[in-house]
């Protein structure tokens, strides 16, 4: 983005990267695309599952979470990438690193959502 554009020029160019970012992970990562099919399933059941604002906020917003930390785990990767082939061991470790944080992210939605399930069984 040239460093002149402000306002809504700025917005709407900044929207159109963001699009490209959108299309460019869902082409490309395959774990992506998994992670928008179980949003798909689970969001509409968190309208259902929660029965307060902020129990489906957390139920949705932690899937939301899922979704943001792939695409930063794959920008990583994609950057790592680009500077070649070769095994470096910083390169594994911050693809490791990237690895990780989906994996803690996916871990957050299994306790969100279990703590909320048990709290519907365990209150009838």
């Amino acid at each position: 983005m040239k460093p002149g554009n402000k306002g809504i020029k700025r917005i709407i160019l900044a929207t159109g990267y963001s699009w490209k970012g959108f299309v460019a992970v869902f082409k490309h990562e395959a774990a992506f695309r998994q992670e928008t099919a179980l949003f798909l399933i689970l969001a509409p059941l968190a309208f259902w599952l929660g029965q307060t604002g902020v129990e489906r906020a957390l139920l949705i917003g932690c899937l939301f979470l899922v979704l943001i930390v792939e695409i930063l785990n794959s920008a990583i990767e994609a950057v790592v990438d680009r500077f070649g082939g070769e095994l470096h061991k910083l390169s594994g470790r911050a693809k490791d690193m990237g690895s990780a944080a989906v994996l803690l992210s996916l871990v957050n939605v299994a306790v969100i959502w279990g703590l909320i399930i048990y709290e519907r069984v365990s209150s009838t």
